[in-house]
Order: structure tokens, then sequence, then C-alpha cells
């Protein structure tokens, strides 16, 4: 079997940044990792890149010669990719023996809940490499200050879940820097554990912007609550401690415990199956570390 991470999210949510300081930390604990680049848009790559899909096509050359724009071209891209499969296959089977994959994807939101290219491509891989893959979804903490963009995330973290169809984790990236965005209506868990929206849509009802959309606020809240599959962790990806404890969900979800690479990481795996603390004591400790009591509404 082959492990590994699927890294999507927004633009500007970390996602390169997170690739770098993710492939660092599991090197330090024992782990051969190969970073894989299909985002054709990324051209300043912070991490040393083990397959990059600007070898097999470039966003610039598609945009050129398609007249397409950057979301166009994208998509145009992960369809190219798709139907040329078997250049990425080629590329990862001689890694698939002792690596540990992290796959860095576009930030473009409708490649992962409404089209079909990359969930195939993934597919395809999952079956020819016999992979174990667990998809990472960063979301901006910064949206946690305004309760109509916290929805949108919500939204979107929910519809990306039932598109993949892969084990999923939803992560609060730049945990470290919430304080800065202003006051929080809520303390962080609830964020991290979509508690009762129906206190969210108090405060969206206060801004006269979002007032007129009330009910179709109400019945999109209502959609989230009633699968009950949206959570979130938080992420410092600059913390040691932080990253530990994301990487031992990840391991869970996508079975690495049962089944590590190389004898090295044996006593990580063990520590991965330990009882962990209970989650909102984490978040508890998470508030207290990065932000103040007065940046909590009362």
């Amino acid at each position: 079997m082959v492990f590994g991470q699927i890294v999507i999210g927004p633009p500007g949510s970390g996602k390169t940044t997170y690739c770098n300081g993710m492939s660092q930390f599991l090197s330090l604990i024992g782990r051969k990792v190969a970073v894989v680049n299909l985002d054709p848009a990324n051209d300043a790559l912070p991490y040393e890149c083990a397959v990059n899909i600007e070898e097999l096509i470039k966003l610039e050359v598609v945009m050129s010669e398609c007249s397409l724009g950057p979301n166009g071209g994208l998509l145009h891209c992960m369809e190219y990719l798709e139907k040329n499969i078997d250049w990425l296959e080629d590329k990862l089977k001689p890694l698939s023996k002792d690596h540990y994959f992290l796959f860095d994807f576009p930030g473009q939101v409708e490649l992962f809940f409404n089209h079909d290219s990359t969930k195939n491509v993934l597919s395809t891989l999952t079956k020819s490499l016999n992979l174990r893959l667990t998809a990472v979804q960063l979301i901006d903490s910064v949206l946690c200050s305004d309760p109509g963009n916290y929805v949108s995330a919500l939204l979107l973290s929910l519809s990306t879940m039932l598109h993949m169809e892969l084990p999923h984790i939803n992560v609060l990236s730049k945990i470290d820097l919430i304080g800065n965005y202003g006051k929080l209506a809520f303390g962080l868990d609830f964020y991290t554990d979509v508690q009762d929206l129906s206190y969210l849509q108090n405060y969206l009802n206060q801004d006269p912007r979002s007032a007129k959309y009330r009910k179709l606020t109400g019945e999109l809240c209502s959609v989230v609550e009633d699968y009950g599959l949206v959570s979130f962790t938080t992420l410092d990806i600059q913390d040691k401690e932080s990253v530990g404890e994301l990487v031992k969900l990840i391991d869970k979800s996508n079975g690495y415990i049962f089944a590590g690479i190389d004898a090295s990481v044996v006593e990580y795996s063990k520590i991965s199956v330990r009882q962990t603390d209970w989650e909102y004591n984490r978040v508890a400790a998470v508030q207290e570390k990065y932000m103040k009591d007065e940046e909590i509404e009362d």
C-alpha cells in the first residue's frame, strides 16, 4: 500500500506552504516524502518537487493557444491530465515503493465539487498504485471572523466531501493569525465543531447586506447540520505540536498507523494509536495560545 495526502482549498489558504512544512515534518519523523505538484499555475515552488505537472502541460500555453482565462485554463489542464494519466502513473510508480505522497492541487474550488477530472485522476491512481489517500482541505481561519464567509466555507467543505468520496479532514489554517482578524462572535470550539448554526444566523440578520437572504441562509445552514459531516481541526504550520496532531488524524483516516512504510516510523505509529486528548481540551488550548479574551464577543 502507498499512503499520502491530497492538499486542496481555496486560493490563499496556504496549500503550498502546507506542503513545504508538512514534507519537512514528515522527513524529520523518518518518512521518505515525494511532493507532487499538480498546479500548473504554481511556478514558484518553495519545496523540492518530485513530479511537476509543468513537464506535461503549462497553464500559460493553454491560455494562449486556447484563448482561455485562468479558471478555464486550469479546467483544461486537469482534463488533459486525465487523458494522459499514464504519464503521471509512470512518474509515480518508481516512487511508490517507499515514498509518502503529498499532492499539491490548484486552488480553483470548482475542480473539487462539480468537475469530475480531478476525481477521476485520483480514482485511477488509487486503483493502479494501490493508494490510500486523505483529502486535507485548508480553509483560511480569517473566514471565522465573518459569519457569511464561514457559512460559505461550510458549504464548500460539505460539497467537496460529498464529491471527492475520500477520507477527508477540514483544517482551519493560519490559526496563529486568527487574533489579527478581529473579534469572533463565539469561542473557537463553535467554529471547529460546527455547533448550532441558528446562533450564527442572528449575527447574519444584523448585517443589512445578508438580512434579505435570511431564509436562504437558514436553509443552507440546515443542509450542513442535516448531513452532520463537517467539522474542523486547527493548524499552525510553523508549530511542530500542531502539525503532529494533524498528522495523527491523517494517519488514522487513511490507515497509515496500521501499515507503516518502514521500521523507522514504528514508534511514531505507536504514539498515533494512543488515545488523544479530548478535542474540546485541544481546541481550548489553541484558543488560549492564539486568542485573547477580548477577541471573543460576550
